[in-house]
């Protein structure tokens, strides 16, 4: 472990349904690179060990507000070469999409990125997620199955050529070496996938995977992500710690919390900002909430840092919380305790601190130690 990860939630304007109300762009401005470029580098600056770019198959909910987002593998990728150290995470779901092109896009974003791309697995059983793809919807358990084999044909791919495999023998005429690329031979219930890959092996093998809590159990998870349903600052401190533990035992390397951050900025508590944005559109709890000062913030992060391997934050306002968050709580938060801190260079395997991945192709045995 490598110190305290924090991550950040980059999505749409922030994690407030209403907060493109307070943006500085218009919709159409927040659909282009240079929004996607801008709010990346700033998380760079800050200090973020990562940032996650949230994708669904539907349009966002977003009542009277912006009803179309970017794809997620594309902004990481257009974010990759325009920042140097923070890892970037796309959500990608698992269930519907063809597991083998999830493969090669994720490792072609970690080419892109020189080893900082990584995976949020997604498992929406939504019927309507289904009919986008044009295909039955399944159960919630059914969904989690494909995306446990969605991962486990991606994590194959990316290591079906060994580390040398590339030669580029200008003599012979050789690009690769055909005894160090393998074919993966996967046998799913609904497919099949003989491979290998249509693109090399990524940077670092295998991206981390990221994923829900309830995935946990059917995916060998890098970052396990978690909620808890309490806004005290004791009660959620207890109730990650309990979490965060029946996670690694289930196999997670790191457990990450979920936590929604509104702060007081130039003066205007942020209860205010939030009765303001909630007067257009209220936020439903579905996690962890925090709201007040910096300085509030910084404590109760301390206080989780002794319990969980990290937090990925949820800026109600991206324009407005992640300037807060990087001016006045990483900075505060580094001199209290060890935080990962990537550089230039690192791969995010390295800044989470996960082991290097195998050198060659994965038996079922490699799998289980690599993840």
């Amino acid at each position: 472990m490598t110190g305290f990860v924090l991550g950040v939630e980059l999505d749409g304007d922030g994690a407030h349904p209403a907060a493109w109300r307070s943006s500085s762009r218009t919709p159409r401005e927040q659909l282009s690179g240079g929004a996607v470029a801008e709010r990346a580098q700033l998380a760079e600056r800050a200090g973020f060990a990562f940032a996650t770019f949230d994708d669904a198959p539907t349009p966002p909910e977003q009542p009277g507000g912006p009803q179309a987002r970017l794809d997620a593998v594309l902004r990481a990728a257009y974010a990759a070469p325009l920042t140097s150290a923070i890892g970037l995470v796309p959500t990608v779901h698992g269930v519907y999409g063809e597991p083998f092109h999830v493969g090669t896009q994720l490792a072609s974003l970690d080419y892109a990125a020189h080893g900082r791309g990584g995976w949020l697995v997604e498992a929406d059983s939504d019927a309507r997620a289904a009919a986008v793809f044009g295909r039955p919807a399944v159960s919630a358990s059914v969904a989690a199955d494909r995306a446990a084999d969605a991962v486990e044909v991606s994590r194959r791919l990316w290591l079906s050529w060994e580390e040398r495999a590339v030669i580029a023998d200008v003599p012979t005429g050789r690009y690769l070496d055909r005894d160090r690329v393998h074919h993966i031979d996967f046998a799913g219930d609904d497919y099949r996938v003989t491979g290998p890959s249509i693109v090399p092996r990524p940077p670092q093998g295998l991206l981390p995977v990221l994923g829900p809590a309830a995935l946990a159990d059917r995916i060998d998870l890098d970052v396990a992500l978690f909620d808890v349903a309490s806004t005290e600052p004791g009660e959620l401190v207890a109730a990650s710690a309990a979490l965060a533990s029946t996670l690694r035992s289930r196999g997670a390397a790191l457990a990450v919390l979920d936590l929604e951050v509104a702060l007081d900025s130039a003066g205007v508590p942020a209860a205010t900002r939030l009765a303001e944005l909630d007067a257009h559109s209220p936020w439903p709890r579905t996690r962890a909430r925090f709201a007040g000062t910096a300085s509030a913030l910084v404590e109760l992060l301390v206080a989780l840092a002794t319990v969980v391997d990290g937090v990925r934050l949820h800026p109600a306002v991206l324009d407005v919380d992640l300037e807060e968050l990087g001016r006045a709580v990483v900075p505060a938060l580094r001199e209290r305790v060890p935080v990962a801190t990537p550089r230039a260079g690192d791969t995010l395997r390295s800044t989470l601190g996960l082991p290097d991945a195998p050198a060659g192709p994965l038996t079922a045995d490699r799998l289980e130690e690599s993840a």
